[in-house]
């Protein structure tokens, strides 16, 4: 087996994608200290930019755990660890390209975009079975 630190930086990478969409939710919502006491109750309240990055973060937050089961499936079933970089760091890019297309307000890119990046969990599971 070779070494499994890619396949950590992918996760780690997956995991604070929806935090960075936070944090721009939280800065264009302009969010203030006694906001912080209940945000996710002011972040519900939010309009415009601030409220599609807090969509954004929960389906990022949403989309995680397919894609977290799926690569460490695929390390445990022994898939090519190149085929789960290349499927691992597609999905990160389509997910930061997603992220950018719902800020923008781009309704039918981000709904393509949306489903490129749920196919890579996807076909990594349909490897995982043809293999089986």
């Amino acid at each position: 087996m070779q070494s499994i630190s890619g396949i950590i930086y992918l996760i780690l990478g997956a995991c604070l994608l929806p935090y960075i969409f936070t944090l721009i939710a939280k800065k264009s919502a302009g969010l203030t200290a006694q906001d912080h006491q209940n945000p996710r109750e002011a972040l519900a309240k939010a309009t415009g930019i601030a409220a599609r990055a807090n969509a954004v973060q929960q389906n990022s937050f949403e989309s995680l755990p397919l894609f977290i089961a799926a690569v460490l499936m695929a390390e445990y079933m022994v898939i090519p660890q190149s085929f789960i970089m290349i499927l691992g760091v597609a999905y990160l890019l389509l997910r930061i390209i997603y992220g950018i297309c719902y800020l923008a307000n781009w309704a039918t890119l981000r709904s393509i975009i949306w489903t490129l990046s749920m196919l890579c969990p996807i076909c990594l599971l349909l490897l995982i079975i043809k293999t089986v």
